[in-house]
């Protein structure tokens, strides 16, 4: 779920990610620094990173022309030792979205399904309501935010998320999701208006990405989470990814803070599918996945093929955020995502053969502008140590 990314409050996920004016002015500073260790400075954005208000620890994986960087920084618990692991599980939110689009790109390339499908195909029951005037919802159209589906089903979640640092958000969330499952979501569903044609405007959707799944697992006829955790495992070598976690592997959860709330916040409610926002992984397996984008293949290509294309910098993939017009990064791949306890971002920037994620254990209105200041650094630093090495 991207329930805090700023595409939900506002709209628009160009209006935050793309920070133009910032990464062509440090291009210009980044002629005249110094080539450091890589390593040296992660450790300096790590470090700064924390400085920042209620941000507690960080995490940051790196790769960078085939070499692989993990910094580990602060302590997950104020006041007591805690510092995150290797062996820490996190809450990657909306970044699962990225993973389910990759499944939906092989399905597509396995031909279990197509793009322009009607979604209703592989739904039980009728559903006139999801069309437009005659103009039916596609699958494309939930891999691009164009359906017209709300964020959230049920519908009630949207007023919770309208006020997303508000300290009571993780207990409402919690209270409107628990023992919701599939058969709410297809009630919910039966209810939804659509009010425009499907495939033309961006209304960010967490409710298409589960009805996404819902397709996948009808095509396999295997359960979301085995679908996810068999493809990543074989094709990425990630053998530690999981949506729901046994008694064994809870404590590994990392502990998280809501907005300036001074108490550990419980984790993000159980979503059926768990497709939107869900997923948990550690640092290295998320270093496997950065490695899995950067090395193309048939499949990441297919995910990174846009569907929509909204202006000449702001493009769909599937679900993938796609950037152009960015002198310094290029054409690069991108997503936020974060629950109630914790943000992150993940970039694939193709000009430096470069995927960098960055993970915080606490959501509030200023952790994203951290993170994206911190990685627009790490940029310029490789940027310029490229121009220095051209």
């Amino acid at each position: 779920m991207q329930a805090i990314s700023r595409i939900v409050r506002n709209g628009r996920w160009l209006n935050y990610f793309v920070l133009s004016v910032v990464f062509l002015a440090a291009g210009c500073k980044g002629e005249h620094v110094p080539a450091k260790d890589l390593g040296a400075d992660l450790d300096e954005v790590a470090a700064t990173l924390i400085q920042q208000p209620l941000l507690h620890s960080t995490s940051i994986a790196v790769v960078y022309r085939g070499q692989e960087f993990i910094r580990h920084r602060g302590n997950m618990e104020a006041g007591r030792l805690s510092p995150p692991t290797d062996a820490t599980l996190y809450e990657i939110g909306s970044l699962s979205k990225t993973m389910a689009g990759t499944l939906m790109a092989n399905a597509v390339l396995e031909r279990r399904l197509g793009l322009d499908d009607d979604v209703r195909k592989y739904l039980h029951g009728n559903y006139p309501n999801l069309q437009y005037k005659g103009d039916p919802i596609r699958i494309r159209h939930l891999l691009s935010h164009t359906s017209g589906l709300p964020n959230m089903l049920p519908e009630r979640a949207n007023t919770v998320l309208a006020d997303f640092t508000d300290q009571r958000t993780p207990r409402e969330l919690n209270a409107i999701y628990a023992g919701y499952g599939k058969a709410d979501f297809f009630r919910d569903l039966h209810a939804v208006e659509i009010h425009q044609v499907p495939g033309k405007d961006y209304a960010y959707s967490s409710a298409g990405t589960q009805l996404a799944a819902h397709i996948l697992e009808t095509v396999y006829k295997s359960d979301y989470e085995s679908l996810l955790r068999e493809f990543f495992r074989d094709s990425a070598a990630m053998a530690d990814l999981r949506i729901r976690l046994g008694d064994a592997e809870a404590p590994r959860l990392a502990v998280g803070y809501h907005s300036d709330n001074a108490v550990p916040t419980s984790p993000m409610p159980e979503l059926p599918w768990g497709a939107s926002g869900n997923v948990k992984a550690t640092v290295p397996e998320m270093v496997k996945f950065l490695k899995f984008q950067l090395a193309g293949g048939p499949v990441v290509t297919e995910s990174h093929r846009t569907l929509v294309e909204f202006d000449s910098e702001f493009s769909i993939g599937y679900f993938w955020n796609i950037v152009g017009g960015d002198r310094l990064k290029g054409t690069y791949y991108a997503h936020h995502g974060g629950v109630p306890r914790s943000q992150c971002y993940i970039y694939i920037m193709p000009k430096y053969d470069l995927g960098i994620f960055v993970i915080t254990n606490q959501s509030g209105d200023k952790t994203a502008h951290a993170m994206e200041a911190a990685i627009n650094t790490l940029v310029e630093r490789i940027a310029a140590r490229d121009n220095i090495s051209s």
